[in-house]
Formats: structure tokens, C-alpha cells, sequence
């Protein structure tokens, strides 16, 4: 009975490990203020305060503004070494026979034979493509805007956390309020997975334990 609690707890520990981490990734909403200064109508087409000439222009630019990011990462590496050495040296003294006394002087004879061959290679290629939408959370000097959102999937035996912070120029922002992931400043980019799915692809917590204090 011990042993099924203790199984059914370790299975749970992932997905309330990435649902505690969902937490910092909740929503910022704007705090509306009072307005002290209200101007009345004047009957224009532009005021001051909107967000851009006939109230066309949505893209993002405040606190709590929703933002599209495309993604288009793409990233290829590879890395390949070789090295060889060798190294062979030999020796012979030649003695007097007065010295050796009929000694064999071929038993003085050595020598050494030495070589090394190593190769290495390295390759390794990540993508990453879709669309999410995050929200705008601080306003920084120099008008950038830091973004951060969440993207949480449910699915039949686990779940999906695709979560992204990051800074964003507004000139970077299209017409159409999205913006491409390579135009993302000190990005954050986070895919993961918890639950039965997720379990499967790992090695157990015992064979990892083993694993790492095993010096085989």
C-alpha cells in the first residue's frame, strides 16, 4: 500500500511542479485611474489620447495590451574533431666483448612504438513554429515593452506548457499586432510537458539515482 502511494505521489510531483511554476505566468490587467482631467467632446476624428490616427492603429502599447508572437526558430550546429599522434623511438648499446664477457648484446636493444587516433562529431538541429499570444506586463524607459505569457494544453494523459518572456520594441510590432520571435530581446522560451506522457520519456527516479552514483 506504501509502495502505490509513494508511486501515485511521484507521478503527480511533475505536473504540480509546472502548475506552481504556471503561477508566475498569470495575467497582468491594467489598473484603470481616475481621470481628474477629462476634456469635453470637441467633435474631432483624433485625439491625443488614442492609440493611433482614427483609432486604427491596435497594435500593443500599453500594460495589459495582448500581443501575437509568431514563432520561427530555427537553429542548426554541428561540430566535428579529429586528432592523431604517434611517437616511436629505439635504443641499442654496444659494448665491448672484454665488458660483456660474450654477453648477447641484442638483449640491450629496446625500443617503443606509440600511436593515437580520435574522432568526434556533433550535430544537433531545433525548430519551433506556431502562434501565441501574450500580454504586455511593464512599460520600460525608452518605450520597450516586456511581455510574458502562457500557453496551457490539457490533453488525454497529460499537459503542454508553452510559456515565453521577453522585451519587444513597438517598431518591431506589425499592422496586424504581431510580432516574430527573432525580434524578441532576452527571450525565454519554455516547452515542456508533465503528466503520464511525459513520465514515459524518462528513466525512472531509481535507475536515475543508480545511474548517477554507478562508475560504470
Amino acid at each position: 500500500m506504501f509502495c502505490v502511494s509513494a508511486f501515485a505521489f511521484l507521478s503527480a510531483c511533475a505536473t504540480q511542479i509546472e502548475e506552481k511554476i504556471s503561477e508566475g505566468y498569470d495575467p497582468v490587467y491594467p489598473v484603470e485611474a481616475p481621470d481628474l482631467t477629462a476634456t469635453p467632446p470637441t467633435g474631432g476624428i483624433y485625439t491625443a489620447s488614442s492609440a493611433g490616427l482614427f483609432a486604427s492603429d491596435r497594435r500593443a502599447a500599453r500594460v495589459g495590451d495582448i500581443l501575437t508572437v509568431e514563432f520561427s526558430e530555427k537553429f542548426a550546429a554541428s561540430k566535428s574533431q579529429s586528432a592523431s599522434g604517434g611517437r616511436t623511438n629505439s635504443y641499442q648499446i654496444d659494448l665491448p666483448d672484454v665488458l660483456t664477457g660474450g654477453f648477447d648484446e641484442t638483449a640491450l636493444t629496446s625500443g617503443t612504438d606509440q600511436s593515437f587516433n580520435g574522432r568526434g562529431a556533433a550535430q544537433q538541429s531545433n525548430s519551433l513554429t506556431g502562434r501565441m499570444s501574450v500580454s504586455v506586463v511593464r512599460e520600460m524607459p525608452g518605450g520597450m515593452l516586456e511581455i510574458m505569457g502562457q500557453k496551457r494544453l490539457t490533453l488525454n494523459n497529460g499537459r503542454e506548457y508553452i510559456r515565453l518572456t521577453g522585451v519587444v520594441r513597438p517598431e518591431d510590432i506589425g499592422p496586424d499586432n504581431v510580432v516574430r520571435s527573432d525580434r524578441i530581446a532576452h527571450a525565454d522560451i519554455q516547452y515542456v510537458g508533465a503528466g503520464d506522457t511525459h513520465d514515459t520519456a524518462k528513466p525512472g527516479w531509481l535507475r536515475r539515482g543508480i545511474s548517477a552514483i554507478s562508475p560504470l
